[in-house]
């Protein structure tokens, strides 16, 4: 039986992995204020966030295109197809991103749910484009179909992903909540017990002295 993080990785490995850029070497598809929005987010949620945002930004971008009137004579297939191919490079990097903090165990609930909350309106405006398609689809028409598939997969690794944290994270609350209380206990045992040994030394100083015996 597969364990839990080998079926999170499943769900979010890409369809076809794109070329990991060097270190120092800005990937293509991103522009240069885009990749310091990346690098600037550090908070595993926030950085979700800025991949939803600017996955988002490139349907934007073909559903305005496409709806204005097309000059024969630009490449307006290869153009869309282009921009879907960042579209599927950018989510590469948000299923990688999740994969990456799932396995360290670190908390990105929040960044979750913003997928799970985002994620249904860029599979609608993919579906949208294959439903209504204009006479330069075929040029765009398989990575269309990659974007859409890439994006269900992040959904559903999202999905298992803040299933498991929500577990996770709860266990962890409670055991800390569990300790807390043991430890107010544990003072206020020893709170008890102070003021019984004040009132019993009280108590042994308010004693009349005991009659000496002649």
């Amino acid at each position: 039986m597969k364990s839990q993080a080998t079926l999170i990785l499943a769900l979010l490995m890409p369809l076809a992995a794109p070329a990991m850029a060097a270190p120092d070497q800005k990937p293509d598809y991103v522009s240069g204020e885009e990749e310091d929005k990346i690098i600037e987010a550090q908070d595993p949620s926030e950085r979700i966030e800025v991949y939803l945002t600017l996955a988002q930004s490139r349907l934007d971008r073909i559903e305005e295109f496409r709806g204005k009137p097309m000059d024969p004579q630009y490449d307006n297939g290869a153009y869309i197809d282009h921009l879907l191919d960042e579209y599927i490079s950018i989510t590469d990097d948000l299923k990688n991103w999740i994969q990456d903090r799932y396995d360290r165990r670190v908390d990105m609930r929040k960044g979750l749910r913003k997928v799970l909350e985002v994620g249904p309106k860029q599979l609608h405006d993919l579906g949208r484009i294959q439903e209504s398609p204009d006479a330069y689809a075929t040029d765009y028409a398989k990575s269309l179909r990659d974007a859409k598939d890439d994006f269900t997969d992040t959904l559903d690794g999202a999905t298992q992903a803040l299933g498991d944290q929500l577990k996770i994270f709860g266990e962890l609350k409670s055991e800390k909540a569990q300790a807390q209380s043991e430890k107010e206990r544990t003072k206020e045992e020893k709170k008890r017990t102070k003021e019984e040994e004040k009132l019993q030394k009280k108590e042994r100083k308010q004693a009349p002295p005991a009659d000496d015996e002649n």
